[in-house]
């Protein structure tokens, strides 16, 4: 399944929900933009927008010897060094500094990406150049967790945006035989990742852009089986919705499911995934509670596709049940006004 790239583009900034950072950092992407390229321009420009607004700076703590004191005195390290007969100590204080946790991480990102395989080299050039603009900020061995460790607020928002890019970048940039030397993994090819892409995707489009249900979220849905031993429970299986759409009076469940092919075929006719139908049956039986919107529910499967399109409808008792596709080859504006209408 190939999706363009700047569509590839539009279901991240959904899923990361960043959209006004999108329209902030233009990007140019045309028919021929690799998707390694397409984070380089996206690191560029952001970067570029940062530096303009000014790179966020904070108070970090900072231990040295000195002659005197400052801050806080590490007397066991003073001590230990017998330095008080030399006038001199070793104290911890505060330092207001650019080579905060953030900004380290996109400087090694930066480098990274230099150091990548097959990036253009003019893409290349120009993050050179803005590693030498933040050669005053040091690197630091990069991890997923160290993204947990980012504390965002009102001043300092668009680095969520920067962050997002980084470890995407992060997880998809490969270590090759040749020390210091990255190739880029195509993520689009993972099917794994690409449906928790389009699960976010999708929940954060409806979150964003209809009014119609306030409430949109994952929901735990509890079994309705009588069980006697509550050791048992703990064996079933957790139900989670993908993506609820709620209000006072009417609920949606959607399951977004990726695959390369939507059906598949059983003595050459074409077929619903069968574990993909039983899952949403079984949601929409296990959430009713007697209130009449839970008792109405519709379930949608939604998928995306390329070249077949489907739109099937089922009823069981109240419930509306719909199979319904997406092409995400199509131009976004026809994207949009498709999610809207499936709901």
């Amino acid at each position: 399944m190939q999706i363009p790239i700047e569509n590839i583009y539009y279901l991240l900034c959904y899923a990361w929900n960043k959209l006004d950072e999108k329209e902030r950092v233009n990007v140019s992407i045309d028919d021929k933009t690799e998707l390694l390229d397409l984070f380089a321009k996206i690191l560029i420009n952001a970067t570029r927008s940062l530096l303009k607004r000014g790179i966020d700076k904070n108070y970090i703590d900072h231990t040295e010897e000195l002659a005197g004191v400052k801050g806080k005195l590490q007397l066991s390290q003073t001590l230990k060094r017998n330095l008080l007969f030399k006038q001199r100590t070793i104290c911890t204080f505060d330092h207001f500094s650019s080579n905060i946790l953030s900004n380290r991480i996109l400087v090694t990102t930066i480098y990274r990406l230099t150091r990548t395989k097959d990036l253009d080299k003019k893409l290349k050039t120009d993050l050179v150049a803005l590693q030498r603009m933040l050669s005053h900020i040091q690197q630091i061995e990069l991890t997923v967790n160290l993204f947990k460790q980012i504390r965002l607020n009102r001043n300092n928002r668009f680095y969520g945006y920067i962050m997002n890019v980084c470890q995407i970048i992060l997880e998809n940039t490969l270590p090759t035989e040749k020390p210091g030397v990255y190739k880029f993994s195509d993520f689009t090819r993972d099917d794994r990742k690409m449906n928790q892409l389009f699960e976010a995707f999708i929940r954060n489009f409806y979150r964003i852009e209809q009014k119609r249900f306030p409430a949109v979220k994952k929901e735990t849905i509890l079994w309705k089986f009588e069980i006697e031993d509550t050791v048992s429970l703990h064996y079933l299986p957790r139900m989670e919705t993908d993506i609820t759409l709620e209000n006072d009076k009417e609920k949606i469940i959607i399951d977004a499911k990726f695959y390369r092919e939507t059906m598949v075929l059983n003595y050459n006719k074409e077929k619903i995934k069968s574990a993909n139908l039983y899952q949403l049956f079984s949601y929409l039986l296990n959430q009713e509670d007697g209130t009449s919107k839970t008792q109405q529910a519709t379930g949608i499967l939604l998928y995306p596709t390329i070249e077949n399109e489907y739109n099937f409808q089922f009823r069981f008792q109240q419930h509306l049940i719909q199979i319904r596709t997406i092409n995400l080859n199509s131009n976004w504006r026809n994207i949009s006004k498709t999610l809207l209408q499936i709901i």
